[in-house]
């Protein structure tokens, strides 16, 4: 062993990445965008809409910058504020269980909607009650 780090390796693992899986940065932006649209238009996220106010732009290009990095990406999120502190910077908003639900069935729709891989889609959808259910600053 020479202790010269294998080029090659590191290609493998980069490719293993959710990021890579889902197919990049085109990939993740296409599912925050669906994830917004659907939020927008469909009446069963209507709670998790009301908590967003009147402009989605700002959300979108956050949620993509962060997803980004979260599925092994780019770290556009942390180049651009720091350590994402989630819970910090979501505490100003309502989140209890009904918000924190319809997140997760409005991703998962859009995962479903932007043909994620079964598998992945699953892996991502238990990383993402985990820290959807952390968010909550309020019970219901």
């Amino acid at each position: 062993m020479s202790g010269v780090p294998d080029p090659t390796a590191a290609v493998e693992q980069a490719q293993d990445t959710p990021y890579a899986r889902l197919g990049g940065d085109a990939a993740v932006r296409a599912l925050v965008d669906r994830f917004y649209d659907l939020m927008d238009l469909e009446p069963g996220y209507a709670r998790l809409r009301s908590v967003h106010g009147n402009e989605l732009a700002a959300a979108r290009d956050k949620l993509y910058w962060f997803l980004s990095g979260w599925l092994g990406g780019p770290n556009h999120y942390i180049e651009r504020f720091g350590h994402p502190r989630l819970r910090q910077r979501h505490l100003p908003f309502t989140i209890g269980s009904v918000e924190r639900d319809q997140w997760l069935q409005c991703m998962n729709q859009a995962m479903v909607e932007e043909g994620v891989d079964e598998a992945l889609r699953l892996r991502l959808v238990q990383s993402f009650f985990q820290t959807a259910d952390w968010m909550r600053n309020r019970d219901g």
